[in-house]
């Protein structure tokens, strides 16, 4: 049997990390400033995360959710203190396609709708509903396409009034990104944010803001719309939510109802999953890694910003977008084949999407700094 062909890879085979390195089957060491799409929010293999996870293999790593797992109730706790959110209930699955299928359910079986209102340029993930919110036609399958998902431009508030106006007693939910990253690093405005509040509230809509790339910690506030105020119904997280292991997760406010069998998971909080996210948030915590996002992301952004070829810098935190003068496949190989540096792209071919560790270090900053310029004056 064979792999089934989807990936584009590279030519490098990954065997061992640590922190923000990487080394291949050769022996090669790379810089990790992409954390496999923002998924490594703590370093690879953190001291504590390791003894977290090895602690608990010898205990019980897995058993439904028809029995009491305390430590969903510790990460439950633990999270609700760190983002400011306790007032919320948790809903614990495996991915960020699995909380926002949750989450579009939820809002659904709430207010009896059926309609759903996404943007221009999101990504929301690839299974069934997700993907109908997701703006990519070429993962969008015949069978996930209906009517039911109405597509707004991204910023654009006259268009969305419209949209509401037309149809709103019918819109269940508004799905936005805390900040688009597959779109390439785009930030909403605050009126666009406070405008789509205000229009959910009116006509009953659920708004439901996706921080699963956005989110823990990334932008330099624990979620990235906390910046603005503004109060979300539903919140989805996961990527940097467990460090690599899978988990995500489903934020509910305090005014939606559960009951048995509403929502539901085989795998999802399972024991070695709420440790690695249980770690993650003590490593968060102890090392202040939101504020060191913010203090790491300004640095990098005050260093590059006179470069050639750089257009303008999208960033919150250690989310960071660099619109070049051109296509940044070349400068993307160039510094993963001649820099041994990981970076990432989007779907607009001119961003160069940088995602490190929250608990990146200004030595090691320094190195892709350095390369960026030198990749950069010689194109």
């Amino acid at each position: 049997m064979n792999l089934f062909n989807v990936y584009p890879l590279f030519n490098i085979n990954p065997v061992k990390a640590q922190g923000s390195f990487l080394w291949d089957d050769k022996g090669e060491k790379y810089l990790d400033f992409y954390g496999g799409h923002a998924v490594i929010s703590i370093g690879h293999n953190h001291p504590h995360y390791q003894t977290q996870l090895k602690n608990q293999l010898d205990k019980i790593s897995f058993y439904s959710n028809s029995v009491q797992n305390e430590l969903q109730t510790e990460l439950a706790d633990k999270l609700g203190k760190l983002s400011g959110l306790e007032d919320y209930n948790l809903f614990l699955c495996n991915s960020g396609a699995e909380a926002n299928e949750n989450a579009l359910k939820l809002a659904s079986f709430h207010n009896g709708k059926n309609k759903v209102l996404y943007f221009s340029g999101s990504f929301h993930g690839r299974t069934s509903a997700a993907v109908s919110v997701t703006d990519n036609p070429k993962i969008v399958a015949p069978v996930n396409y209906d009517e039911r998902f109405i597509k707004s431009e991204w910023n654009n508030t006259e268009q969305l009034e419209a949209i509401f106006e037309k149809q709103g007693s019918e819109i269940s939910s508004v799905i936005i990104e805390g900040i688009q990253g597959v779109g390439g690093i785009m930030i909403p405005k605050v009126e666009f944010l406070t405008k789509i509040k205000e229009l959910c509230e009116k006509y009953n809509t659920v708004l439901i803001l996706d921080e699963v790339q956005s989110g823990y910690g990334r932008s330099g506030y624990f979620f990235a719309h906390q910046e603005f105020g503004i109060e979300a119904d539903i919140i989805t997280t996961a990527k940097g939510m467990g460090n690599g292991f899978p988990i995500g997760g489903v934020l509910i406010h305090p005014k939606f109802q559960a009951s048995n069998g509403l929502l539901g998971t085989t795998f999802g909080g399972n024991h070695l999953a709420c440790v690695a996210a249980i770690a993650v948030l003590d490593v968060m915590k102890d090392e202040h890694l939101v504020e060191n996002a913010q203090k790491m992301g300004a640095y990098i952004e005050n260093e590059i910003k006179d470069f050639p070829h750089i257009k303008t810098i999208r960033r919150k935190g250690l989310m960071i977008g660099i619109e070049l003068d051109r296509n940044c496949s070349e400068v993307r190989n160039s510094l993963l084949y001649n820099h041994h540096i990981f970076t990432g792209n989007s779907n607009d071919k001119a961003v160069l999407r940088i995602l490190p560790s929250l608990n990146i270090k200004k030595a090691e900053t320094d190195v892709f700094i350095s390369a960026l310029k030198t990749v950069l004056e010689n194109l």
